[in-house]
């Protein structure tokens, strides 16, 4: 437990410096959010809160990327999130991290189980994010919002399910 309170004030610190007003969710962002997942998983932080992470960072790489693909169709930061979904549960089964019997949450596997979690995680906050500007008259309601809320949506839910499940 000790060591997801200190992932997480680390991570807290890391956007705090890394954050730029221009580019909430800026490619620095999303290395160091990369970096901390490795560092997690070395600490032997459970597979489904780092799953968690690395949905939250592939949802981040979506909506930093969409905006900058020439194809229309993935131009859709929602629409790209679910497809580097599906491609990071193709590599989970393909290296077969998923399947263990003994890796399992809710009777689901633990990595499916964070992977869809995060996801979700990170679209409600970039959708209250959203919604809170655009009843603001279409400004934020405070510096680094657009990171603050998707960010802090998916450490309350590592939070939950740590101290709910003594993950």
């Amino acid at each position: 437990m000790t060591q997801l309170v200190l992932f997480g004030l680390l991570g807290i610190w890391l956007l705090v410096i890394a954050a730029t007003p221009v580019a909430a969710q800026c490619p620095v962002c999303i290395v160091t959010v990369g970096g901390g997942m490795l560092i997690a998983k070395k600490l032997g932080i459970d597979d489904f809160l780092v799953s968690i992470w690395i949905s939250a960072l592939n949802t981040a790489i979506s909506f930093w990327l969409a905006p900058k693909l020439k194809l229309k169709l993935l131009k859709n930061p929602w629409l790209l999130s679910s497809i580097m979904l599906g491609l990071t549960l193709a590599y989970f089964q393909f290296t077969d991290q998923i399947g263990s019997g003994g890796n399992q949450l809710l009777s689901l596997d633990k990595i499916i189980l964070g992977q869809i979690i995060g996801l979700l995680a990170m679209f409600i906050g970039n959708y209250i994010y959203g919604f809170t500007k655009s009843k603001n008259g279409n400004k934020t309601l405070f510096p680094y919002a657009k990171v603050v809320f998707p960010v802090g949506l998916v450490l309350l839910v590592t939070l939950f399910f740590q101290f709910v499940f003594n993950l």
